[in-house]
């Protein structure tokens, strides 16, 4: 039986951080994909959706926050499992959140940069054994 090739979406607007996230991610057999933006997130999400999304908060056009509450109120993107990688402090970011959507913060996960190549790696593993199909 062939290993499913999970296919996950990376949101970044910085290159550095998106060129260190695919360095860490290729040495996996996963299929990656990367946005600059919330709306080029989106606009990939109608494309296909993929077994995880990893997402920065603070970006041009549409924020992270943004994609996470349009997300989340799409029923076919309400599967997708969220992995936020931001610089924002999780309490901080989840506190706004929720001020601006009366909501909890809907993510499965949540890892503060800068990367540790090995947390980056063992949560990704992780959340696509718990959520991905």
């Amino acid at each position: 039986m062939m290993e499913k090739e999970y296919y996950i979406l990376i949101v970044d607007d910085d290159p550095d951080i998106l060129e260190n996230i695919l360095a860490v991610l290729e040495t996996k057999p996963y299929r990656l994909a990367t946005a600059r933006d919330g709306k080029k997130c989106m606009e990939m999400l109608h494309q296909e959706l993929p077994d995880l999304l990893v997402l920065d908060l603070l970006m041009p056009r549409m924020d992270g926050w943004g994609v996470i509450r349009e997300m989340r109120s799409e029923p076919r993107f309400a599967r997708v499992p969220i992995m936020v990688l931001s610089t924002v402090i999780e309490d901080a970011s989840r506190r706004r959140y929720e001020l601006e959507t009366g909501m909890a913060m809907d993510v499965q996960d949540y890892i503060q940069k800068p990367i540790r190549p090995m947390e980056l790696i063992q949560t990704v593993e992780r959340m696509l054994k718990i959520y991905a199909k």
